[in-house]
């Protein structure tokens, strides 16, 4: 599809437009973000727009049919994985855990190294920011999550990690490894990918 990532960055924009992260910073800065470090994994076009584009269907109400239509199959796949399904009966802190599985679940049985590349840059992106909120705050930076108890995010940040194993030999890859250790540095890896409850605090 000719100028895939052109339109895709276009398309993102206005999809995120006047929107804000949970640390009050301008939306379209995160998929730009998540984007250029999937860029130091790969150059293949359709897995940089799926990185540019992954929150739109999530965050701006669009349909998955919409992004297929206009993006293609693999794209329309890829944000498809990356977008965490909205349970109304439940609240965001209720269903925390429940989406988090099921994103590992998915992460696990991938077949496309593209997904990886892209859920590994966004997580990677994300922890970079609480990393920062980290250093200011200590365990107080996790009080803006719709769950608060850290050692369900080291559960969740260590998983991530051994299901991206892949990818083991790339600088975001490494970063990650390093900045969820200096967060969480008081758990035992093993300890919390098994799901037993150290607290840290």
């Amino acid at each position: 599809m000719e100028h895939l990532f052109e339109k895709s960055c276009q398309y993102a924009i206005n999809c995120h437009s006047g929107q804000k992260r949970k640390d009050g910073t301008i939306y379209i800065l995160h998929p730009i973000e998540v984007t250029s470090i999937a860029s130091t994994m790969t150059s293949d076009e359709e897995v940089l727009s799926s990185a540019m584009l992954h929150d739109v269907v999530e965050d701006c109400n669009i349909d998955i049919e919409e992004i297929v239509n206009l993006f293609g199959a693999r794209v329309g796949k890829i944000v498809a994985l990356e977008t965490e399904p909205k349970y109304s009966d439940l609240s965001k802190s209720e269903s925390w855990k429940l989406r988090k599985e099921e994103a590992l679940t998915r992460l696990k049985v991938a077949d496309d190294i593209g997904f990886k590349i892209v859920f590994l840059a966004d997580k990677l992106a994300n922890i970079r920011s609480i990393y920062r909120e980290f250093q200011k705050k200590g365990i107080d930076s996790f009080n803006m999550f719709n769950v608060h108890d850290v050692n369900e995010h080291a559960w969740y940040y260590f998983n991530v990690l051994e299901n991206v194993s892949e990818l083991k030999e790339t600088d975001a890859y490494n970063e990650y490894e390093i900045k969820i250790n200096l967060i969480f540095n008081n758990l035992k890896k093993e300890e919390v990918i098994n799901g037993k409850r150290n607290n840290i605090i």
